[in-house]
């Protein structure tokens, strides 16, 4: 029995012998675990929403070891602080423990969007743009995961 990498996100560093064309090098990946004890599979982004991807069809099993090693382990989709200031191009400027939602484009690099709150608003709500900055290697594996709880709406009644 081969390992294979625990269900997350992953950014390709090489083709995938036998689907190139599918998941060339340099492409966001999700890995999971089918449900019906098919084994591990590997899939291509398909829709996003609220700066966070959904998966669908189609999928394709993972049978190689070698190219699963290969695949490099991105952090969570979610929201986390800022471990440093980043500087913004044209001068602005993100404050060191800014909450920040991250996100992926479809090249698997990390983009964080930074909370606002609205202070002529009337909820109490925090609100991230759809526009996001792209972020490097380095600051993606040092931010500081924000547990900042989902919560489900009530069914309608």
């Amino acid at each position: 029995m081969f390992e294979l990498p625990d269900a997350g996100l992953y950014r390709t560093t090489e083709p995938y012998p036998g689907h190139d064309d599918q998941f060339p090098a340099g492409v966001l990946v999700f890995v999971g675990q089918s449900t019906n004890g098919g084994g591990s599979f590997v899939v291509r982004p398909g829709a996003n929403r609220r700066n966070r991807w959904f998966w669908g069809e189609p999928t394709t099993i993972l049978r190689s070891p070698s190219w699963a090693k290969s695949l490099r382990k991105l952090p969570p989709e979610g929201f986390y602080t800022l471990p440093e200031a980043v500087e913004l191009e044209g001068g602005g400027r993100w404050l060191k423990n800014a909450i920040v939602q991250l996100g992926y484009n479809e090249q698997g690099q990390g983009i964080i969007f930074v909370a606002e709150w609205h202070e002529a608003g009337t909820d109490n709500d925090l609100h991230f743009s759809d526009r996001g900055v792209p972020v490097s290697d380095s600051l993606l594996e040092r931010l500081i995961w924000a547990p900042i709880l989902p919560v489900q709406e009530p069914p309608a009644t």
